[in-house]
């Protein structure tokens, strides 16, 4: 989309965005499940993995709603996430520490996604596409309960491991 007129061309916009976040995601996440040590982490991103699969789908199927290409914009904010990750990765940390780091990488993410579905799901009621809102908003719905449940890992679990 070559340029913003509208709320409508900015709800597409957001779209595009969040499908290629979703699909960085989704090549990244076994990464995270492989360096993974604690097992509770290996399954909430095991699970994640699963959700962000689905999550492609629906915004195929809102893009589809749209009438747009779900794949005409990139995500250079996912992109920059995921390198920052990948930096943390490569200083070798200790087992627990990594740990540590690949919940506070999830949960940049988690945030960053969080923002962009919040926004989508806001603009698509402002133009009264309430059908693409509930498809958003259920996958806003997860990304929260996603980031709820790292934060359980980390204060419950893996951050103390790693003091």
């Amino acid at each position: 989309m070559a340029q913003l007129t509208d709320l409508h061309d900015l709800l597409c916009h957001e779209i595009q965005a969040m499908y290629s976040a979703e699909k960085l995601i989704v090549a990244g996440l076994p990464r995270m499940i492989e360096k993974a040590h604690n097992d509770e982490l290996k399954q909430a991103f095991s699970q994640h993995l699963a959700e962000t699969e689905q999550q492609v789908d629906r915004l195929k199927e809102v893009a589809k709603m749209l009438n747009i290409d779900a794949d005409g914009d990139s995500n250079p904010g996912m992109k920059g996430i995921i390198a920052e990750g990948e930096k943390v990765m490569e200083k070798n940390p200790e087992s627990e520490v990594l740990d540590a780091a690949l919940i506070c990488g999830a949960q940049k993410i988690e945030h960053y996604e969080i923002a962009g579905y919040g926004t989508a799901v806001y603009l698509a009621r402002e133009l009264g596409l309430e059908a693409v809102a509930r498809i958003l908003d259920q996958t806003l719905e997860e990304e929260k309960n996603t980031n709820s449940i790292l934060n359980h890992l980390a204060k419950n679990l893996v951050n103390p491991m790693a003091e």
